[in-house]
């Protein structure tokens, strides 16, 4: 059993180790990261996943970005630990955080993925979203948190001032 809880300045660097076991070293190189470079993750949506025994089991960060002028947020990274896959962690940190970012009236998240694993949270593939290079077009997905949140939305996306 996992609890989920807001992610605190102490969870940090755990978290940090978490992503790179579950991701490779060379994780910082993808593009997505060039977004999060020198900006602040939204802290309100940023949660861990810890056992009955403190451990480690999951975590996810969300980070403010731009597509074209509108503001969206960019979900990512979420990973759960090899030992816990498999046990809906990851479906369970990705619903709790999408319920709040709506409560906390943003309109849209985006993020770079798999369209079968991501379909189930309501995330469809964004024509006309551009991650910065190199990422396939395929695989940038969205979910408007309020109706029509990704109508008519179109552009290259960058950091948030």
């Amino acid at each position: 059993m996992f609890t989920l809880a807001q992610e605190t300045p102490e969870d940090w660097w755990e978290v940090e180790a978490l992503y790179d076991t579950v991701f490779a070293p060379g994780r910082g190189a993808l593009s997505s990261y060039r977004l999060r470079e020198d900006v602040a993750p939204i802290g309100a949506l940023c949660r861990v996943a810890r056992d009955g025994d403190g451990i480690l089991g999951g975590a996810i960060r969300y980070w403010p970005v731009k597509v074209g002028p509108v503001d969206a947020l960019l979900l990512g990274p979420v990973a759960v630990h090899p030992t816990a896959q498999g046990e809906g962690l990851g479906a369970a940190l990705i619903r709790d955080t999408l319920a709040r970012a709506a409560d906390l009236d943003f309109a849209r998240v985006l993020l770079v993925g798999d369209a079968p694993y991501y379909s189930r949270f309501g995330f469809i593939r964004l024509d006309g979203v551009e991650m910065p290079p190199p990422t396939n077009p395929d695989r940038v997905l969205g979910v408007a948190l309020k109706h029509g949140a990704w109508q008519d939305v179109t552009g290259v996306v960058t950091r948030a001032a």
